[in-house]
């Protein structure tokens, strides 16, 4: 386990090959270690980050009761095969205190999970431009769950001329269709029950876009009655939108994404799919 800037690089100075890195807020899962794995397989060298990132924590969001268990993160890393584990501590990362220098990808990030999260998705360029400069990989390992991340990171990536790839793994889920989350350990039992329908409610939309279902509208309202009819979950938003820019569509005519966000008693969760045409 590697604790400062300063360790990490100095080891990577002697690395000879590729890296690959898997940025993570800790408390891994399943769909983490799919990343790693991936990532361990793909290069010579796979540095994987544990940072619980302050300033992506909204004023409503409790920071402090983030889950974190390093023993157990650094046991499940290494059984996923990576040799590299970068902990850094607030101070270490941050050691001005906030940054003054923020990271806004217009478009991609105020809608969806940024319009009720403002300043959530600087906070995560931010933080993910701070750990690229550090770390310097050939290769970044995203998950399909958080597709809006993606999306922003792949333009921020872009825009400001970063020397790497975006590998995106798709959504890993639990036997009964659930992603998995940190924010699943949140849930009451009854609530674990009702969350698969989050997944159903996608599949159906799926259905009837195959079957030729156009209406963006139309999609959507299904999607609600279904989680409304099986939950006693909340929506925030389901949306369909363009794949490549993450606007709104009417008519579902080019690749889209649909998203969803809903609350629970207990935690939020998200969750989509990618229906291409």
């Amino acid at each position: 386990m590697i604790r400062t800037i300063r360790g990490l690089r100095q080891y990577l100075a002697k690395v000879n090959g590729s890296v690959g890195f898997v940025p993570t807020m800790g408390y891994l899962h399943e769909g983490h270690l799919s990343l790693m794995r991936r990532a361990v397989k793909d290069n010579d060298c796979c540095v994987v980050s544990i940072f619980v990132n302050p300033i992506q924590f909204g004023p409503s969001e409790d920071l402090s009761k983030y889950p974190r268990d390093i023993a157990r993160d650094t046991r499940l890393a290494r059984s996923a095969g990576v040799k590299v584990l970068f902990f850094p501590g607030e101070n270490e990362m941050y050691p001005e205190g906030d940054p003054l220098t923020g990271i806004e990808v217009e478009g991609v990030s105020q809608g969806l999970c940024g319009a009720s999260r403002p300043g959530h998705f600087l906070g995560v360029a931010v933080v993910v431009a701070k750990l690229l400069n550090i770390v310097q990989p050939r290769v970044m390992y995203l998950g399909q769950k958080d597709a809006q991340q993606v999306a922003v990171l792949r333009m921020m990536v872009s825009d400001l001329n970063f020397p790497v790839k975006i590998f995106v793994c798709p959504t890993v889920r639990e036997p009964d269709g659930l992603a998995l989350s940190s924010r699943n350990k949140y849930l009451s039992a009854d609530e674990r029950r009702q969350a698969p329908a989050l997944y159903r409610a996608l599949k159906l939309a799926r259905e009837k876009m195959a079957a030729g279902e156009s209406d963006a509208a139309k999609i959507i309202s299904l999607i609600k009655k279904l989680i409304l009819d099986e939950t006693n979950a909340s929506i925030n938003y389901v949306s369909c939108v363009s794949l490549k820019d993450l606007k709104d569509v009417r008519r579902i005519n080019e690749d889209v994404l649909v998203a969803l966000s809903v609350g629970f008693k207990s935690a939020r969760l998200i969750d989509n799919i990618i229906f291409k045409v």
